[in-house]
C-alpha cells in the first residue's frame, strides 16, 4: 500500500478549480480505480463518467497530467506518484460537472454524414464479391470506441472552435470507413470539401498519437480522403479533360 495525491477538477460550466485529495493505492490500480475509490470514500458528489472499465466503451476519457487518456487504461505505475496526479475533463467539450463533459455534438455531427449505400448484389442469391485486401483496409477504422480523445486534441476544434464547419478526426475516420468500403456507392467528396472541410486538417498527427486503439488516423484515413478531394476538384489534368468533353 502507498498513498498517492490527486488534483481533481471540481466545478461546472460556471467555473471551478482543482481540489486535492489523497488515497491509498495498490499495485495494478489504474487512475479510474483511484478516482472511484475517492468518490466512494471522500467525494460522493464527484461527477465522473465510466462504464466498462476495460478500454472498450470510451466513456472515461479525461486529461491526466495534461494528456488526453482513458482513465481505465492509465496504470498508476506509469505515473510519477511522488507529485500530485492531475485529472481534469476533456477541454474541447462543454463541461457538465467535474469530470463529465457534454459530447452530444459528436452524435449530431454523425447524422450529417451520408449513410452506407450498398451496390446491388453481384449474385442471384443476394451476395457480393469482395477482395479480401479491400475488406481488411476498413477493419482498422471499425476499431474506434468513440472515446473522442482525437476530437479533444484536434486543434481545429480545441483552439479554433470550428464546430459548425469541421467534423473532426473521429468522423473523418467514420467517413473513410464508408468511402473505402468495397460495396458502398455513395459519393461524399463534395461534402468533405464544402460541408465537412477536410482541408482544415493540417495533418499534425496529434489525433493518431492519443488513439487508445492505435488507429493510424492521419495516414490511413484523413490523407486518403484529402487525396480524393484533390483528385476530384483540384487536379488540373482532370479539369482539362472535363472541359474538353464538356462535363
Amino acid at each position: 500500500m502507498a498513498k498517492a495525491t490527486f488534483q481533481i477538477w471540481r466545478g461546472d460550466a460556471k467555473g471551478g478549480k482543482f481540489q486535492e485529495y489523497s488515497t491509498e493505492v495498490e499495485e495494478g490500480m489504474v487512475v479510474l480505480d483511484a478516482v472511484l475509490k475517492m468518490q466512494a470514500e471522500q467525494i460522493n458528489d464527484l461527477a465522473v463518467r465510466w462504464n466498462c472499465k476495460c478500454g472498450r466503451c470510451g466513456s472515461c476519457s479525461a486529461e491526466i497530467n495534461g494528456m488526453p487518456k482513458l482513465m481505465c487504461m492509465t496504470r498508476l505505475n506509469t505515473l510519477d506518484l511522488n507529485k500530485p496526479v492531475t485529472v481534469e475533463p476533456m477541454r474541447t467539450f462543454p463541461l457538465i460537472k467535474d469530470l463529465a463533459t457534454d459530447v452530444s455534438w459528436n452524435y449530431r455531427i454523425k447524422k450529417t454524414i451520408k449513410k452506407f449505400n450498398p451496390r446491388k448484389p453481384d449474385f442471384a442469391d443476394g451476395t457480393w464479391h469482395m477482395v479480401q485486401k479491400d475488406v481488411n483496409r476498413i477493419q482498422e477504422f471499425r476499431k474506434c470506441i468513440e472515446c473522442f480523445l482525437c476530437q479533444d486534441v484536434c486543434h481545429v476544434l480545441r483552439e479554433h472552435h470550428k464546430f459548425d464547419e469541421f467534423i473532426g478526426p473521429r468522423f473523418l475516420v467514420h467517413t473513410a470507413a464508408l468511402e473505402m468500403h468495397p460495396m458502398d456507392t455513395e459519393d461524399r467528396t463534395r461534402d468533405l470539401k464544402d460541408k465537412h472541410n477536410v482541408g482544415y486538417c493540417n495533418i499534425t498527427t496529434c489525433c493518431r498519437k492519443v488513439c487508445p486503439e492505435e488507429i493510424v488516423i492521419t495516414e490511413n484515413a484523413i490523407i486518403p480522403l484529402k487525396e480524393r478531394v484533390v483528385d476530384e476538384y483540384y487536379d488540373p489534368l482532370r479539369k482539362l479533360v472535363m472541359k474538353i468533353i464538356g462535363s
